[in-house]
């Protein structure tokens, strides 16, 4: 019998977690789906167009500088044989629930974190470093042998979440990193602030300010101090996840909802811009009904390409206010179109984007009084129902007709966007 079997591992030597992160998702699975993209540099992007950014890039692009974010343009003279591609997001919303599906013949996954990651809490069993790792190793040649071998990841085993994220940045590609809690914190030392998920610019700024610029002066804090700089019991939360304790996270609210695009050279018209607008306030209304929410303010935003002069026109923007109880396509479209007419036409239009702001809980919202209003959300879950059942935008609003397949589907990496929704309405 295995000694973890029978007896717990010591506190010290305990990790909880496993975190997994695939590596440059987007052009693996490109890879992966297409042979004659193995081996080489590839940025897959949201348009084909250089004016565009790469949304993800292969590691052999990545040899040349070619990051997330760079521009098209930039990227090829960076690398010069870069393979470009237009992003398919279906074939990767397929593929996580196939990773998923993988990983569960090895283990539970606990909670899906994003496109390209997820976490599995160990069983008591199988916490023992060594027994850990065989299950780390089991789960990538799982990934390896049901989904595809060019589909690899990063896995970090930790006492808890924070740290288990934090070890899977630690070895990539393809890497495994384990941290106990023996290692801490002179384990994290090394790191910088920006390393730890969590802390960003404006944290890193205020840490400063206290006269803290590096890690191992972070996880010398103490608890009151920490709960000093973050203004909350967040604080705290730190200390404790800094010495491997496994804290529950504190749920957060969702407060905003919205889609942008970069428009393809043919909607570069005013007309075309409005189009792609109506579609993308369509899938975010959509959206907002399905997940049971209401809107108190929508954001609508044009950005514009530079001029023969390599100006920039002022990006329009403008903030409308919402009923609390607005849920409903027809009244969004109203507002939406009498900001437009009044919009200045300053340039050519590069990338269309609508947010839906100030979300609330449909259950905590008291629905309109007005009739008007309940016919506007009747007809726009009525639009929903037909979509789900009959298919992809089999009813439409009329100012979308020449761009019901434009603005597609976009994942952003902390959400995995519904299938139906997305493309069904």
């Amino acid at each position: 019998m295995h000694p973890s079997i029978a007896t717990p591992p010591p506190a010290c030597s305990a990790v909880q977690w496993l975190f997994l992160d695939m590596n440059a998702y987007f052009a693996s699975v490109e890879q992966q789906r297409q042979p004659q993209l193995r081996g080489r540099a590839v940025a897959v992007v949201p348009t084909m167009t250089d004016a565009t950014c790469c949304i993800a890039v292969s590691y052999e692009a990545r040899r040349f500088g070619v990051k997330t974010g760079t521009n098209v343009g930039d990227a090829k003279k960076l690398c010069p044989g870069l393979v470009v591609v237009e992003g398919r997001h279906e074939h990767y919303i397929e593929t996580h629930h196939q990773i998923i599906r993988a990983v569960e013949t090895v283990l539970p996954v606990t909670q899906v974190m994003s496109i390209d990651e997820m976490i599995c809490q160990l069983s008591p069993p199988d916490r023992w470093p060594q027994r850990a790792t065989e299950k780390a190793h089991a789960v990538k040649r799982a990934i390896s042998e049901q989904v595809g071998s060019y589909l690899r990841c990063s896995v970090g085993l930790a006492p808890n979440r924070f740290l288990a994220k934090l070890a899977s940045n630690f070895e990539k590609p393809n890497g495994l990193s384990l941290v106990t809690r023996a290692d801490l914190p002179y384990r994290l030392h090394s790191l910088e602030l920006t390393d730890l998920t969590g802390i960003a610019r404006n944290m890193q700024q205020r840490l400063a300010h206290r006269g803290v610029t590096s890690t191992r002066q972070l996880c010398a804090l103490s608890k009151p101090a920490l709960r000093e700089i973050w203004g909350s019991i967040v604080g705290e939360q730190w200390w404790h996840m800094l010495r491997g304790d496994d804290v529950q996270p504190i749920e957060t609210k969702r407060r905003t909802m919205g889609h942008s695009h970069v428009l393809p050279p043919k909607l570069r018209t005013d007309g075309g811009a409005y189009a792609v607008l109506v579609r993308l306030l369509h899938k975010a209304a959509a959206r907002l009904r399905k997940e049971n929410y209401s809107a108190r303010q929508l954001v609508v935003m044009i950005r514009y390409a530079r001029d023969e002069y390599n100006i920039r026109p002022p990006t329009w923007s403008v903030q409308l206010p919402l009923a609390p109880s607005c849920r409903d396509t027809p009244t969004m479209l109203r507002l939406m179109q009498e900001a437009w007419a009044s919009r200045p036409p300053v340039g050519v239009p590069l990338q269309a984007g609508v947010t839906l702001l100030k979300l609330e809980p449909v259950a905590c919202v008291a629905p309109s009084l007005f009739e008007e209003d309940r016919r506007a959300l009747r007809a726009a879950q009525t639009m929903d129902a037909v979509n789900r059942k009959v298919g992809p935008n089999a009813l439409y609003f009329a100012s979308m007709h020449d761009t019901r397949e434009s603005a597609p589907m976009r994942i952003a990496f902390t959400r995995i966007p519904d299938l139906e929704s997305e493309m069904g309405g």
